[in-house]
């Protein structure tokens, strides 16, 4: 009997370039051996319900959409409790799990590459029970990345988050909180947060690669403080810009568990994604959690 594939697909997403090629992407899976099934996303949490209802029907979930939407597969496959194998196709403005992972961005390339591929282990988090792949951050930015009108995003790509960002910088507020990372209490004012596994945050920060192994039952943590002056702000904006994380204006380690206590009213965004502030938070990694099957070249 052939393995069945289920495509999903966000039509919606980036530029809607996928679209055009969703009969390539079907015939790669075809000649790969599988029966296809695709369905596409109406509304917000679509990927996750399909993914969670056909978990133990077929044999591999191929995410096509941006993070977003590997977002809401990956938390269906996890919620069913199957063991399925998941593929991304990336298609959306921004694609951070899929830069990490150097995924193609060529459509029908990255089609191939899962087709041909084997399965990898990865690491999963959690914010309060709801999975998040990459990264739960806070403050400055933050917003912008669920915040930026998805007709805008198509318009103008990573360049929508930069003028998001750049247009709340005389409205950043910092944020007090309270963080034990495995065992080790850390607390101030901070503009920015972020519990990560990738070195592509928002298509703006990007992480040393030496420092993140997404495999490895571990987040990194970034968490920059509140700068007093121009001289602060500008020591921030140089060891971002160089990837150096030895500043008293930083905090960077990693850790496999993280208990935060913060403002109720501060919001989070998970995978770009809005996610409604909490007093009391526990974010957790679920090690190897899921089967991605890509190049591994």
């Amino acid at each position: 009997m052939r393995q069945k594939a289920l495509i999903i697909i966000n039509p919606m997403s980036g530029m809607k370039r996928a679209n055009k090629h969703l009969t390539d992407i079907v015939d790669v899976f075809t000649k790969a051996g599988y029966v296809c099934i695709v369905m596409t996303t109406l509304q917000r949490g679509d990927g996750t319900v399909y993914a969670r209802e056909w978990a133990d029907k077929v044999n591999l979930i191929v995410a096509v959409g941006g993070d977003g939407t590997f977002n809401e597969v990956v938390a269906g496959v996890m919620e069913s409790g199957e063991r399925v194998r998941i593929g991304y196709i990336p298609s959306g403005s921004t694609n951070d799990f899929a830069s990490s992972l150097n995924l193609s961005k060529d459509i029908v390339k990255a089609a191939r590459d899962i087709a041909d591929g084997s399965p990898v282990s990865f690491d999963i988090g959690s914010f309060n029970g709801r999975k998040f792949s990459y990264v739960a951050s806070f403050g400055a930015f933050t917003e912008a990345s669920y915040g930026t009108p998805q007709n805008v995003k198509n318009a103008l790509g990573h360049l929508a988050y930069i003028l998001e960002g750049i247009k709340s910088i005389s409205s950043i507020k910092k944020s007090h909180m309270v963080i034990e990372a495995d065992g080790k209490v850390y607390e101030g004012d901070y503009i920015f947060g972020a519990i990560s596994n990738a070195t592509s945050l928002a298509g703006i920060l990007t992480i040393n690669p030496e420092y993140v192994d997404m495999s490895d039952g571990k987040f990194e943590l970034l968490l920059i403080k509140a700068p007093k002056d121009l001289i602060d702000l500008t020591e921030i904006v140089y060891m971002l810009s160089s990837q150096d994380y030895n500043s008293g204006m930083l905090t960077f380690i990693n850790a496999r568990s993280f208990k935060i206590t913060a403002d109720a009213d501060n919001p989070w965004s998970l995978d770009g994604e809005y996610q409604a502030g909490c007093e009391n938070i526990e974010i957790a990694n679920h090690h190897h959690a899921i089967e991605l099957v890509m190049n591994k070249e």
